[in-house]
């Protein structure tokens, strides 16, 4: 409460009064220092998900929910921006979410992933093709889909803030006590271990039933969920990082140039006396990463949707299950960190 209140009190009355001004908005503030990322028990070898590593980061702010469709709306509404989507005429489309008459007329698919269709017309606010209009259908606090890694950059750039690292995003999944020495850097999701947890309680919105012909939607949905459906996933107050829907991040995807043996066996030990400070990722790539998984994740596929996973796809890209959230910078100059540290430690003590 007092955190929050130093935020209210500090960084937002300093701050334009721009409606759009990232800090009038629900965030959450992310705690600097030490953290882990990555894992040494990768269960996608390919994807590059270890070893795990020491780093350092900053504090910055955090949305504690995706980005929604009424969000986008306005974004869209004051500068006419358009999608990467629009630009191109069509977009990927889960086939279960494709109206029949739109589906009986598309001959293509992905080769691999037959489930995802090529749907002319689907954008952001048609995000299965047309007339399913997100508002139309009463969808204006579900997370905005069928965004670019380039869209989700613009939208941030617009409200004042940016994409997170990937380091960023792990380290506030993986909650404010990640410091902790019962805390490993291998826990799979933001509250621990366990997928139902307290037990019989869905946390995330995945894949349940025979993926993908039957979602039995055990967790409440068979689709995408509203941004704000399901309680916190850890202490900061965040939603949905895990499941619902992927989420970009700044990085760019690069595991090329290591062998399968080399990713097999580089463990943390090797890099446990390096601590990398505010982590970038790889110069130059030609895939982003994104992270947390989609509603489309099934252990039997894509089993994503935890912490240390990662996946890549083209800056271009967009399909109905990739979303975002932003991150903003803390002025570390202008006293709201050591306010907030300070506030934090009474709060510990307490």
């Amino acid at each position: 409460a007092a955190i929050e209140a130093i935020i209210s009190e500090s960084s937002i009355a300093n701050s334009t009064r721009n409606s759009s001004n990232p800090l009038n908005k629900k965030m959450a503030l992310i705690r600097g220092g030490a953290s882990l990322v990555g894992t040494d028990n990768p269960l996608v070898i390919g994807d590059g998900e270890g070893p795990k590593r020491n780093v350092y980061l900053n504090s910055f702010y955090l949305d504690k929910y995706e980005v929604s469709n009424d969000d986008f709306k306005k974004f869209v509404d004051e500068t006419g921006y358009r999608t990467d989507s629009e630009s191109f005429g069509w977009s990927f489309v889960f086939e279960s979410a494709i109206a029949e008459k739109i589906k009986s007329k598309i001959s293509q698919a992905v080769l691999g992933a037959e489930w995802w269709l090529p749907v002319n017309g689907s954008y952001w606010r048609e995000p299965e093709g047309p007339n399913t209009d997100v508002f139309k259908t009463n969808r204006g606090n579900y997370p905005v889909v069928q965004v670019s890694w380039s869209d989700a950059v613009k939208f941030c750039e617009w409200r004042g803030g940016r994409l997170p690292t990937e380091a960023e995003w792990e380290c506030a999944a993986r909650g404010p006590y990640r410091d902790r020495a019962s805390v490993t850097g291998n826990e799979l999701f933001p509250w621990g271990n366990k997928m139902l947890q307290p037990p019989g309680q869905h946390r995330m919105n995945i894949f349940q039933g025979e993926f993908p012909t039957r979602n039995t939607a055990e967790d409440g949905y068979e689709f995408l969920a509203p941004v704000d459906s399901f309680p916190p996933q850890n202490d900061y107050g965040l939603h949905h990082m895990i499941g619902n829907a992927w989420e970009w991040v700044q990085d760019w995807h690069n595991v090329q140039g290591q062998s399968l043996e080399e990713l097999l066996t580089h463990s943390s030990d090797e890099a446990s006396q390096e601590v990398e400070r505010n982590p970038t990722g790889p110069a130059t790539g030609r895939e982003k990463v994104k992270k947390g998984g989609s509603f489309l994740c099934h252990r039997s596929f894509c089993y994503r949707y935890r912490v240390a996973a990662r996946f890549p796809s083209s800056p271009d890209s967009a399909t109905l299950n990739i979303g975002f959230r932003c991150a903003v910078d803390l002025d570390r100059h202008d006293g709201v960190v050591d306010q907030v540290q300070a506030a934090q430690e009474d709060e510990d003590e307490l």
